[in-house]
């Protein structure tokens, strides 16, 4: 059966670390399944991700407003409105926004470890709207 939600009525998640908030679609709350994470994000001007990976999960971006850099270990490229990034599992990544920027995010399978490799453990906290924490694993 198709369920519907409108973003409106979704548990809303603001980063520890200022300037990020994030809205999951499809996760195992929500949906009930595990081989997905879907959302969309929001970065403050200069708000970024630690550069991390994450352990067995194929990461997509799809740019739709703003622009900001996307850094791996090819070098740092600018991303803007209009692109889809992907990253292989187990590719360092980080994503910048250099005025603010929102984009939709899809992770697969979310049966996955992120792996911080510059920042702290507080850079994968989200505190939920509703007072509980979500921590990416």
């Amino acid at each position: 059966m198709a369920y519907i939600f409108h973003q409106d009525d979704l548990p809303r998640l603001v980063s520890v670390v200022p300037g990020r908030e994030r809205t999951f679609f499809v996760n195992q709350e929500l949906a009930g399944i595990d081989d997905a994470l879907v959302g969309v994000i929001r970065y403050a001007n200069s708000a970024a991700s630690p550069l991390h990976y994450h352990v067995n999960c194929e990461h997509f971006y799809f740019i739709l407003e703003g622009k900001g850099t996307v850094e791996s270990d090819e070098g740092v490229r600018a991303i803007k409105s209009g692109d889809l990034i992907f990253i292989p599992a187990e590719d360092k990544h980080r994503l910048r926004a250099t005025e603010p920027m929102f984009y939709f995010e899809f992770q697969a399978p979310n049966r996955f470890k992120t792996i911080i490799l510059d920042g702290t453990p507080d850079d994968m906290r989200w505190e939920r709207i509703d007072g509980r924490v979500w921590v990416q694993t």
